[in-house]
């Protein structure tokens, strides 16, 4: 059982300072939360109501405030409070929307006095067992309602619901992207289709004069199924390439956040503008089939 309380303030050291988040927690918190250390130690078990003047550093933080001096041993003042660095973690990304690693870890006790807070923002449990979740549930509902005087003024929270709710918000977003991809293929179809129709009318000497020399209705209707095949497969290449190039981007200034483009939808992204092209262009390509060969010589 872990308790938390957090805020955001200034934190400065080694001559530089900056406005980052502060967790207060207890000496469980790398158990629960799966951190680890890599210098140094992390809090110091003990009364998670006595206060501290010891902080842990998350890797970003120390780099940014100590650079590559060692950080162990010095001091940083945490909203004008000096506290002494005892650890760094190593490198975890972000959690819950927050960057772990953009913030320092202080005893609880001193957080809520920082922040002159009366309570805490949550309580972390742990346990092992996925089957006795709803047990947990009832017996921390029952604990903290007795501890509040009978009232349930506070909010249980398992992983379980966590993720359901990821996965709806997820699915919403995807649905929204489908939703703008299919307007946009529609759009890319319907612009297609007017270019390579006006295109047929810009050209019925061209096509006459195919026609003229022996081509057949067939050859000069592949032509223009072709030329409307290749335009969408220009743009869908120039699409795929910049969103790969994007990704490529994204990786190099954030390399914790996982964002890649799989070939196979790379691919797939290319099948779709073939497609796209095939059927937009047909109408276009029957069209340039029908014209008389007389009558588009004889056009201006």
């Amino acid at each position: 059982v872990v308790p938390v309380a957090f805020g955001q303030a200034r934190v400065e050291g080694h001559g530089r300072g900056r406005s980052v988040h502060v967790y207060g927690v207890t000496a469980d918190i790398p158990d629960v939360w799966r951190f680890k250390v890599r210098q140094g130690r992390f809090l110091p078990p003990g009364d998670p109501r006595r206060r501290g003047r010891v902080a842990v550093l998350g890797a970003k933080l120390k780099r940014e405030l100590f650079g590559d001096v060692n950080a162990l041993g010095g001091d940083v003042r945490v909203a004008g409070a000096r506290l002494k660095v005892i650890g760094v973690m190593e490198p975890k990304g972000r959690l819950l929307g927050f960057d772990v690693d953009d913030a320092v870890y202080v005893p609880v006790a001193t957080a809520m006095g920082l922040f002159d807070l009366d309570e805490l923002h949550e309580i972390g449990v742990r346990f092992t067992n996925e089957h006795v979740t709803d047990r947990v549930v009832a017996g921390v509902t029952a604990v903290l309602t007795a501890r509040h005087g009978g009232e349930e003024d506070f909010t249980v929270t398992t992983q379980n619901e966590m993720l359901r709710v990821f996965d709806a918000v997820l699915n919403a977003v995807t649905l929204a992207v489908s939703g703008i991809a299919a307007v946009s293929l529609l759009v890319g179809a319907l612009g297609i289709l007017t270019t390579m129709w006006i295109a047929v009318g810009e050209r019925s000497r061209e096509i006459g004069l195919l026609r003229a020399l022996g081509a057949t209705p067939g050859q000069v209707s592949r032509l223009f199924l072709l030329e409307s095949i290749l335009l969408a497969l220009l743009g869908g290449g120039a699409g795929a390439a910049v969103g790969a190039g994007t990704a490529a981007l994204v990786r190099t200034l954030l390399p914790a956040f996982p964002l890649h483009v799989p070939t196979e939808f790379l691919v797939l992204a290319l099948a779709v503008s073939l497609l796209t092209g095939a059927v937009a262009g047909l109408t276009p390509a029957r069209r340039a089939a029908r014209l008389d060969p007389a009558r588009s010589l004889a056009a201006r």
